[in-house]
């Protein structure tokens, strides 16, 4: 395994400008750099924003996917929620809102795997969200779509986030934030098998998005305390970027377990100067330029990792 030693602060630069939300990055072999835009739905890192035709009120796009046709997959947080679908001409259509009779409202992200496969979580069943936000709620699924048939593969989720079949194609894994833990399910065929824990979190690490390395870690980056943390197929876990600070990190678990409803300790993260990092890609010539989405800042956190990152889907797209 590679070394993979702490990436100091001073070497995170910037990209891009004027984004809104820009939580979810996308990369492609031919040097795009797409995010999640609050207002444009995607919009294109050094190229300028496109106006988004057909959006519903409070439309918040939050997990992006690219389709093989290059179009997008867009999960909405705002009402009312479902998976869109956003045509080269940046005009929006629904495309799923429920599966097995549930209505996909908290729906926070949707991945499209090696087959064409959408993965689709939904974080809570609770509306608003925030409601969602302790220790032991645990109602969030994740959602199997293949052509036009949507079904629920796993329930009982700690406020999923983030979902992605590994490169190997045998596994799901997925972020629960709420649990603070990144899990995996087998896949067998159109099911998922049992859970399993690949990593607990600490104190004020609460995982949102992910990437694969060449190497088989998965990077996972947390609100609210501003890391990013590396997990090696061994399980052991190697912290790779770290903007926190102990007296937020330490009122966000004092917040968090109190039983006190709402998102202040998530968005205490920010404060800081990664503007609370809540997920991850690799891009560039050699898959190993970082690149960090978050909720709180106009543009996006960017670095040179020691190790290359797994080709994302959409790569060759």
């Amino acid at each position: 395994m590679a070394e993979t030693p702490l990436i100091p602060l001073s070497a995170v630069s910037w990209v891009g400008e004027g984004l809104a939300r820009p939580e979810c990055v996308l990369t492609t072999a031919k040097g795009e750099v797409f995010v999640g835009d609050h207002h444009a739905g995607i919009a294109e890192i050094g190229k300028p924003k496109r106006q988004i035709v057909g959006a519903p009120p409070g439309f918040l796009p939050n997990g992006v996917a690219m389709t093989a046709g290059r179009e997008f997959l867009l999960a909405n947080l705002g009402p009312p929620g479902g998976v869109w679908r956003l045509d080269q001409d940046w005009r929006l259509y629904p495309h799923v809102f429920e599966a097995d009779g549930e209505l996909l409202r908290v729906c926070n992200f949707v991945g499209v795997d090696k087959t064409g496969v959408e993965w689709i979580s939904v974080s809570t069943r609770a509306y608003p969200r925030e409601i969602s936000f302790h220790p032991g709620h645990a109602d969030g699924f994740i959602v199997r779509r293949d052509g036009v048939n949507a079904h629920i593969v796993a329930d009982g989720i700690g406020f999923t986030n983030e979902c992605r079949v590994d490169p190997t194609g045998q596994w799901l894994y997925v972020n629960e934030t709420c649990a603070k833990r990144i899990s995996r399910f087998p896949v067998k065929g159109r099911e998922l098998g049992k859970r399993e824990t690949v990593h607990a979190f600490g104190p004020g690490e609460f995982p949102d998005g992910f990437a694969f390395d060449c190497e088989g870690g998965v990077w996972v980056a947390c609100v609210c305390a501003n890391r990013l943390i590396r997990i090696e197929t061994s399980g052991r876990r190697t912290l790779i970027l770290d903007d926190s600070d102990p007296a937020d990190v330490a009122f966000a678990e004092d917040y968090f377990h109190s039983g006190r409803r709402g998102r202040a300790h998530i968005e205490i993260g920010a404060r800081r100067s990664l503007r609370n990092i809540a997920s991850v890609a690799f891009g560039g010539p050699d898959l190993r330029t970082v690149y960090m989405g978050n909720l709180a800042g106009t543009s996006i956190a960017t670095f040179r990792s020691p190790i290359a990152g797994a080709e994302p889907v959409q790569w060759r797209f």
